[in-house]
């Protein structure tokens, strides 16, 4: 089976995993979709992916206009994705330019985020929503991350397909190795790795870091939004006890989280909507390298944690703070032995996970 798999952002680690997850089932896959950046990855470049067109972060508007110009003037793209069996397009403006170059065949509806213009009552989130309701009746299968995007959105929205969870799981490759848990503090090390785009994370974290003497420290690792965290490189280096690396591989991973007690996995961007039910890739890849996930409990991803006994869930930030600062060798160990609670296969997948979402596929759509 032969997928065209049409993208937001080439450079986003997360598509070229994707990638590899669909070749590991058995498919085929021919990538094209928007930069960001002056490059590609050197990993999504050896695919000779089509390049559509460029966006910025956090530019929605620019998105769309992109996503108009290429639905209207989208041969380039159709030739791209000749022979292809079924299409994917990863999140709304994708889709609107797929269902202009599907020419009969199945569409895959990839969400993994919901903007919060799908979910506010404006006059442009009116707008974007009846959009998408002209648009969901096309897809035939939606893949989807959370089951709290199907209970709190897409069960509510004109969707007749077929939805499928694919939880961002940790994708194994050859020579990976997972870390063991890091010797008890203090000092303290917390890890916040991945997209950083949220200033309240960044600012906690900073305060965190600056007022306890040392016995806390933060690492940060991963690519800062430039619309929401400007000049972020330098206001890291001031802070005390703070050190962020720069961007990571996915085999960097297992060094990362072997230095760090606790990964920070609350979000308050865009708190109350799409924080509030994500199920993100800090969770499993802190199971699944030995490290504890710092959650709030009233949201998808604690209650995640909470069901398999394990992280630590607080109700606030100020509660957080509280633990951490009273945080002990004896306090700490309870939290590393939950770990064991955990199979290995809710965190990390492998290739029966990929020939499950490949057969899925050909099943609902081929």
């Amino acid at each position: 089976m032969k997928i065209g798999y049409l993208v937001h952002n080439l450079n986003d680690p997360a598509v070229e995993r994707r990638c590899q997850m669909l070749e590991r089932g058995g498919a085929t896959v021919v990538v094209a979709g928007f930069l960001r950046d002056k490059d590609l990855r050197a990993d999504i470049a050896r695919r000779s992916p089509l390049i559509v067109g460029r966006t910025r972060d956090a530019d929605f508007a620019g998105r769309v206009l992109g996503a108009v110009r290429v639905s209207l003037f989208g041969r380039e793209l159709r030739d791209h994705f000749q022979g292809c069996d079924v299409l994917v397009a990863r999140n709304l403006e994708q889709l609107a330019i797929v269902r202009t170059v599907a020419s009969g065949r199945a569409i895959i509806y990839e969400c993994l985020d919901l903007h919060r213009l799908l979910l506010g009552s404006s006059l442009p989130s009116r707008l974007v929503q009846a959009v998408e309701a002209t648009l969901l009746p096309s897809v035939k299968l939606l893949l989807t991350s959370s089951p709290a995007f199907m209970r709190e959105h897409f069960n509510r929205r004109p969707l007749k397909a077929q939805a499928a969870l694919l939880e961002n799981k940790l994708l194994s490759y050859e020579g990976m190795r997972l870390a063991k848990p890091t010797t008890s503090g203090p000092p303290w090390r917390i890890g916040w790795f991945g997209m950083l785009r949220c200033r309240r994370t960044f600012e906690f974290l900073a305060e965190l870091a600056s007022g306890t003497g040392g016995q806390i420290e933060v690492l940060i690792s991963g690519k800062p939004s430039p619309a929401e965290l400007p000049d972020f490189v330098e206001q890291v280096s001031a802070i005390p006890n703070m050190r962020y690396t720069g961007p990571y591989q996915y085999s960097d991973l297992a060094e990362l989280y072997g230095q760090c007690h606790f990964a920070w996995t609350i979000d308050w961007f865009e708190e109350g909507l799409n924080s509030s039910w994500l199920l993100p890739n800090r969770i499993y890849e802190a199971l699944a390298h030995g490290t504890i996930p710092i959650a709030l409990s009233n949201v998808e991803a604690g209650r995640w944690l909470k069901a398999r006994g394990v992280g630590l869930l607080v109700d606030s930030a100020q509660q957080a703070s509280s633990v951490l600062h009273a945080l002990t060798p004896e306090a700490y160990q309870p939290w590393i032995e939950q770990l064991h609670r955990v199979p290995q296969e809710s965190v990390v997948a492998d290739d029966r996970d990929c020939e499950e979402l490949v057969d899925t596929i050909r099943m609902v759509c081929v």
